[in-house]
């Protein structure tokens, strides 16, 4: 069993007792790897809030498996980042993934009718921070194309009556990068990038 379907196991159990109507996250090792858990019980929030999260998953990946990711769970919120993993291989066109994108959206919108999903901008990176073996990475995966499927991400959150967010401005530096101090290996966040977000992500769950 692969590291990822180990993830959607436990989650199909997890789910089997979870409380329903609360907030999802879902999404690849971006969503993952928000401790939204440690955060919020340092800030003494009890809100209940589902991390779905699986790294590595592909849009196409996380449509197989959407009624585990998110649709058991009958959130009343969705917070999805989708779509990193795609836009690193050059062979999947930001129009195949958006496709991709708004069947998750319909899935999801079919399951929990009333659900408010929250399409997350897809973070910057920093090739000049990046580790030797994601520098090959990032030269497909550009701030440029970031930017450009955010765009269409927008588009896509206003075909749905959804909400577009974008919580990176604490994250940039000076020139549109992802901050060095904030950033693993070029590309993924580590704790101190997550907790500059945190409040601004809280802002929209709990409104």
């Amino acid at each position: 069993m692969t590291d990822k379907e180990m993830k959607i196991a436990r989650y199909r159990e997890e789910n089997k007792s979870a409380v329903k109507g609360q907030v999802v996250f879902t999404g690849s090792s971006l969503m993952e790897m928000f401790p939204i858990r440690k955060l919020q019980q340092e800030k003494g929030d009890e809100r209940i809030i589902y991390n779905r999260g699986v790294g590595g998953f592909l849009s196409g990946e996380l449509l197989a498996v959407i009624d585990v990711c998110v649709t058991q769970l009958l959130p009343a919120k969705v917070f999805i980042n989708i779509g990193t993993n795609d836009l690193s291989w050059s062979s999947i066109p930001i129009c195949e993934l958006m496709d991709r994108y708004d069947q998750i959206l319909t899935a999801i919108e079919d399951a929990v009718p009333g659900v408010r999903i929250y399409l997350m901008a897809y973070y910057p990176v920093n090739e000049a921070a990046a580790s030797p073996e994601m520098q090959d990475c990032l030269k497909i995966r550009t701030n440029e194309k970031i930017s450009a499927a955010n765009e269409e991400v927008k588009k896509l959150a206003a075909k749905h009556g959804q909400r577009y967010i974008d919580v990176n401005d604490k994250l940039r530096d000076e020139q549109g990068r992802l901050r060095a101090e904030y950033t693993i290996e070029g590309m993924h966040i580590n704790e101190a990038g997550y907790r500059a977000i945190y409040d601004d992500i809280m802002a929209y769950v709990r409104e």
